[in-house]
């Protein structure tokens, strides 16, 4: 329990008017109307109000210290997220020579207008070189999942009257490959994958064919999306538009090395039918009609004078935009004076900085641009921590980046517009919603979190160190929960929520993976601070899906699908990893859910008059199917949370 804070004057209002009428008598014994209705009194409770405006100021006071104080032992509140995505670039044509995106391209959405607002458009630039070059098809093998066999169809796609085989085994079985290989690689690519081809591979449903398109990553292979396919699976002359992730690693198979594309028979739900009969392709090219590169929310500030130094120790400058975000290769602080320039060094802070070094600070939440301080120790000698720039010397950044916040989370297909033309290219798109961006860390909840990271340090010993560090690792971290920092292997287990925006009701298990790029952070964060001989492993929860089957009376006069849309709203929030749990801070880990609880829930929902019945399933989020018979309660492990799905509510 925190100490109590009393306040410097509590009196209120009513006090400071009692107060003064009470001295009427000694001061003015012949005024003796005191009642409301008089001109004194007015001006008394007039008085009295301004002064409980003053005393509201003053008990403000402890308030203002403590802020200080936090700011005095380095609680800096936490500067916005950057929300990101994938952007697609379109090709006018398809083209012979390579055409390059450079890094930096900013694209926007559309403005919107209302009646009263403008929406201002947000910006994004990409965060490297996309370069769409002719891609290079080198040769052709075929695999066979049971023994392992690579067989090699190159010269029979290129002049074989029968065309070559798709898939080698007979009878077929899934993990049977076919790879296309290529001279250079295709991350990020669009491709084109032109098909000449007859009806053989009989058997499969042209819409739903039994076929995933990966690439090699390094690591392992990666789904590649497939934009549209016009072959019915291989099985006609058509093409095949594929999304090439932005990641593409050379590997050898079949002793030829090269950079892999393959087209993987998988295993059809029960009652699907698959391939009677192998496709065989006569003829195939492969061509590019654009490329996909990441992008951040960010715009591109460039070179910009921020002010002018005076020789004295401590000074600080501000960029015109702000925040600025983590800072990349060529962008710093530069100092002018005369004919000289220099660039200088950013620092975390100036603790280890000498009098002669090049240093500064630069606050990402402000834009604040710091230089070092003087320091007076307690032997009497005054270090000056940093060099100060020279009397009357410019100080300029050389670029930086501005943005972030929730705002940068938009919709799929709404960033369209290209800032500048590009060459060749005809428009831009993303085809999945950005995400990731979160905004800056609140004054109340630094003041929150500052005490907690005053009584424990930045070390990283027990399980609420852990959790308390990830959290602070990134904004875009919503829960942590560490199982154990102290296990008989040496390892440290944390089980990440990252946050997710939007309707709780459209939440899907996808929603709640981890980035790459928030997994580097997390884990880096957390290396600074763990204990030698500690390992860290961060992955997800195992996300339970719910089903809840309810049948319920509406009251009389209620409209039953206005009914049925409040209580499947109330599921969704109350099973759910972030909104979910009676206190609305997120399911909570090890509890489990019971029948009662739901039907507790479900009679407070405005409109239900009762609930008849209420059943809970067990949920699979990926096949979509409800797991077994209805269940009165629903265990959790210490792993888990709860995820809603598919809840079925009849109003009558």
């Amino acid at each position: 329990m925190p100490l109590p804070t009393p306040a410097l004057d509590d009196r209120t209002f009513q006090d400071i008017v009692d107060e003064a009428k009470r001295m009427i008598p000694r001061f003015c014994p012949e005024w003796t109307n005191h009642n409301v209705s008089d001109p004194g009194v007015a001006l008394i409770e007039l008085f009295a109000w301004m002064s409980e405006m003053v005393l509201y100021r003053v008990n403000q006071v402890p308030e203002r210290l403590y802020t200080h104080f936090l700011n005095m032992v380095g609680i800096q509140p936490f500067p916005p997220a950057v929300a990101a995505t994938d952007l697609t670039f379109w090709l006018t044509a398809v083209l012979d020579q390579p055409v390059v995106v450079p890094a930096g391209t900013e694209v926007m959405t559309v403005a919107g207008a209302g009646a009263a607002v403008r929406t201002e458009p947000v910006v994004f630039s990409t965060a490297d070189d996309l370069v769409i070059a002719t891609p290079v098809l080198e040769t052709a093998k075929v695999t066979t999942a049971t023994t392992g066999q690579v067989e090699d169809v190159w010269d029979d796609l290129r002049f074989g009257t029968q065309g070559a085989k798709v898939f080698a085994s007979d009878p077929m079985t899934p993990g049977d490959t076919f790879c296309l290989g290529f001279e250079e690689s295709l991350a990020g690519m669009v491709l084109r994958v032109s098909v000449k081809a007859e009806a053989e591979g009989i058997g499969v449903d042209p819409r739903n064919p039994p076929i995933a398109w990966e690439v090699w990553n390094g690591e392992g292979w990666l789904a590649t999306e497939v934009y549209d396919d016009s072959t019915g699976g291989l099985n006609r002359a058509g093409e095949i538009v594929l999304m090439v992730p932005v990641q593409h690693q050379p590997m050898s198979i079949g002793n030829h090395t090269a950079y892999w594309l393959r087209a993987r028979l998988v295993p059809t739900a029960a009652g699907r039918p698959t391939y009677q009969a192998s496709p065989r392709v006569q003829g195939l090219e492969v061509a590019a009609l654009g490329g996909t590169v990441r992008a951040e929310h960010a715009e591109i500030a460039g070179h910009e004078q921020i002010g002018r130094s005076d020789a004295s120790p401590g000074q600080s400058f501000r960029t015109g935009r702000s925040p600025v975000l983590p800072r990349r290769a060529g962008e710093t602080v530069r100092v002018v004076q005369g004919d000289s320039s220099e660039e200088w060094t950013e620092v975390e802070d100036f603790s280890a900085s000498g009098p002669r070094d090049k240093h500064f600070v630069w606050d990402g939440g402000s834009g604040e641009v710091l230089f070092g301080p003087r320091v007076r120790y307690p032997d009497g000698t005054v270090r000056q921590h940093g060099e100060i720039p020279g009397d009357g010397a410019f100080v300029e950044v050389t670029g930086y980046r501005h943005g972030g916040g929730a705002r940068g989370n938009v919709g799929a297909r709404t960033l369209t517009l290209l800032r500048t033309t590009l060459p060749f290219v005809s428009g831009v798109v993303n085809l999945q919603a950005a995400a990731g961006g979160v905004d800056a860390e609140s004054v109340a909840e630094a003041k929150v979190r500052g005490p907690l990271a005053l009584r424990t340090g930045q070390r990283a010993v027990t399980a609420g160190d852990y959790e308390r560090l990830t959290l602070e690792s990134s904004p875009q971290v919503a829960r942590a929960r560490c199982r154990s920092a102290r296990r008989s292997n040496g390892t440290a287990q944390l089980l990440v929520v990252p946050q997710v925006r939007g309707d709780v009701g459209l939440h899907t298990i996808d929603d709640y993976a981890i980035s790459e790029t928030l997994m580097r952070t997390i884990s880096d964060y957390l290396d600074e601070h763990r204990v030698v001989g500690t390992a860290v492993e961060v992955t997800t929860p195992y996300y339970q899906g719910v089903s809840v089957v309810a049948l319920l009376h509406g009251s009389a006069g209620r409209p039953p699908g206005v009914v049925r849309q409040r209580a499947v709203d109330v599921l969704n929030r109350y099973i759910n990893p972030l909104t979910g749990g009676s206190d609305g801070a997120g399911w909570p880990f090890d509890a489990d859910l019971n029948v009662a609880t739901i039907t507790q829930l479900l009679e407070a929902v405005e409109g239900v008059d009762r609930v008849e019945e209420a059943l809970l399933f067990e949920y699979d989020l990926r096949s979509g199917e409800r797991l077994g018979a209805a269940k009165d309660v629903v265990r959790l492990d210490r792993q888990s949370l709860f995820l809603s799905a598919a809840h079925q509510v009849v109003v009558r």
